[in-house]
């Protein structure tokens, strides 16, 4: 679950194999007062999610990872949150994000993607309300 002190520094696990795209997201967020967590594959990124998905508000998930597909990790992630807020990033059809909205995902940004829709969006999912049952809408 969420955490729900909300008088802390909202926190981001950022789950994607390009470095620079890892080190871009975390520095533009931590510079808007987020504090990032960072992950270069679906196995790490599962493990630093599970150490510490009492403090993590929001995933944001590259869809392609060399060890596993986002899609796979966004349904693990689930089982040991089911109101995990996950942020697809991708550069696929729009037909993937769709089929994943349907099961939870809060929404999804193509690469490449501007840094201010970037701060929006992880805004934006982070205030989502929980819902009880998966959302099948972005969003955007």
């Amino acid at each position: 679950m969420a955490r729900s002190n909300r008088s802390k520094k909202q926190c981001v696990l950022v789950i994607d194999d390009e470095a620079a795209v890892l080190e871009t997201i975390k520095d533009v967020l931590e510079c808007y007062g987020f504090t990032v967590y960072t992950a270069f594959s679906g196995k790490e990124g599962i493990a630093v999610f599970r150490d510490n998905q009492h403090d993590i508000d929001m995933v944001l998930l590259d869809f392609l990872l060399p060890d596993m597909s986002g899609e796979w990790i966004f349904e693990n992630l689930r089982c040991l949150d089911p109101d995990v807020r996950v942020v697809l990033l991708t550069g696929c059809e729009e037909s993937v994000a769709d089929r994943m909205l349907k099961r939870g995902l809060r929404g999804y940004l193509h690469k490449p993607f501007d840094l201010p829709e970037l701060v929006q969006t992880v805004r934006d999912a982070i205030n989502f309300p929980v819902l009880a049952s998966p959302v099948s809408q972005s969003l955007a």
